[in-house]
Formats: C-alpha cells, sequence, structure tokens
C-alpha cells in the first residue's frame, strides 16, 4: 500500500472561534518558520467577529492556507478533527489560535522526531499574557515521557505538539467537550508509544485573564472522566491519578 501522506509536509491545524484579537500574531508565527515545507489548516466554528475576514486577507496572498468552516457551532474537537482528515502532512503539528511559536519550533522538533523516530514530540512553553507580556518563562518538560507518567502530570501543552502519523496511523481526537488533547496523547500511547521533549520554550502560551481556582477543580473532573470512560481504568486508581494531575499542575504553574 502506498504511503497516503506527503513524506516532508508538515500540516498545522488550527482550531479558530472568534479569534480576531489574536489569529494574525499566530498565523504570522507559523508563516515565519525556518522550516518552509506546511500547510496551514483552519477550521472556523462558526465564529460571530472578524476572525473571517482577518483569515481572507490571509488566503489572498497565501496559497499553502486551507479555510474550512462549519456549519454549526461543535467545538474544538469536531473542528480538528475535520483539520485532520484535510491534512496532506505526514506531520500534523496542533496550535490554539491565540498562541504563538518561535521561529525554529518546526525544525528543532523534526530534527529530534528523525534522530529518535520518534512519533510524538513536544516542547517546553512560556506563559504570555492578552498583551503578549511574559508571565511566566520556561516551564521545564523532561527529554521523554510514557503513559504511566501522563497519567499523573501535566506535560504536554497542546500548542507545542508534533505527530508522525507514518508512525501512529491516521486518528482522531475524541469526541469530548473538553480535554480532547490530552484524551489524544493517552488514546496514541497506551500502546507504548513514548513522547519525546525538549526543554527549550518554542511556544508561547496565551493564559487568559479568566482561568483562576474554579477551573482546577474542572480539571480534576475532566482528568478522572478521561481516564475513566476513555481509558477504562478502575475509579479508585483514576481518583488517585487525578488529584496526583491536579497537584503536579499547580506546581508547575505556580513555583
Amino acid at each position: 500500500m502506498n504511503n497516503p501522506f506527503d513524506n516532508s509536509l508538515v500540516s498545522v491545524i488550527i482550531p479558530v472561534y472568534n479569534s480576531g484579537k489574536f489569529i494574525a500574531k499566530t498565523l504570522d508565527s507559523v508563516l515565519n518558520q525556518t522550516y518552509k515545507q506546511i500547510e496551514i489548516i483552519i477550521v472556523d466554528d462558526c465564529s460571530t467577529d472578524n476572525s473571517q475576514q482577518i483569515i481572507n486577507d490571509y488566503l489572498v496572498s497565501h496559497d499553502n492556507i486551507i479555510y474550512h468552516r462549519l456549519e454549526v457551532n461543535s467545538g474544538a474537537a469536531v473542528a480538528r478533527n475535520k483539520a485532520l482528515d484535510l491534512a496532506k502532512g505526514k506531520y500534523v503539528a496542533f496550535l490554539d489560535s491565540d498562541d504563538l511559536w518561535y521561529p525554529k519550533k518546526i525544525e528543532k522538533q523534526l530534527e529530534l522526531m528523525q534522530q529518535k523516530k520518534a512519533a510524538i514530540c513536544y516542547t517546553a512553553i512560556e506563559m504570555i499574557d492578552e498583551n503578549d507580556n511574559l508571565i511566566k518563562g520556561k516551564r521545564n518538560v523532561l527529554e521523554m515521557i510514557n503513559y504511566k507518567f501522563l497519567l499523573k502530570n501535566t506535560m504536554i501543552a497542546t500548542s507545542t505538539v508534533i505527530i508522525d502519523r507514518e508512525l501512529t496511523g491516521r486518528f482522531q481526537m475524541p469526541l469530548i467537550r473538553s480535554g480532547q488533547d490530552y484524551a489524544t496523547w493517552l488514546m496514541l500511547m497506551r500502546n507504548g508509544t513514548l513522547a519525546y521533549g525538549i526543554n527549550e520554550p518554542l511556544t508561547s502560551y496565551r493564559k487568559s485573564s479568566n482561568s483562576l481556582s474554579s477551573k482546577k477543580y474542572k480539571n480534576i473532573v475532566k482528568v478522572w472522566r478521561i481516564q475513566r470512560y476513555q481509558e477504562n481504568i478502575n475509579s479508585i486508581r483514576t481518583l488517585f491519578n487525578a488529584c496526583s494531575y491536579a497537584l503536579n499542575a499547580f506546581k508547575k504553574h505556580y513555583f
């Protein structure tokens, strides 16, 4: 069977919903990559702001940008899955519509992935506010993690991830409203696949002003549900894992 992917192409997947304030900066950070063999797949989840107008300006001048607008607001999982269907690259990279990449992000990750024959690669992040001001410097990551580690730790930030679909096969994100990214990493790693990290902040993660403590409880519930119902782990172990996950997340964000 012929390889259905373009082996040198990185498909950058960007779900968009009312992202007019940041989408231009996000797109510029992709277009400024030193690795140039990329396509950008934007799936618009029925934005009601000026996102589409801004994206249209980019479509005029960049033939490597693909834009698709969903007919019904469906959530990030559906948007990302549509982009995965459209992606032609062997490599898929995820990027949220308000985050930013450093210019050598893709280049450095592909170099490591080819060296390690890695299916999944992620990087360290730094945190910025809505005005691009640095909130927190590098959040360290390990050089390699496995499935067992990921059950108890928040280590893989979505906007840092590149996946080699020749090694994982085609995949779709679970259709859950929240945490579909975390559920995807677990799904891809449960068979023993390792994820390799670059401990360098190649991604700027934008932390919104409303990410406060009420979100922490929701995160515990989210992790519990994913492990219990997506990974079929027993409830006692799942509760322990979720509490460990929340504690580790708190340490990384505030210490």
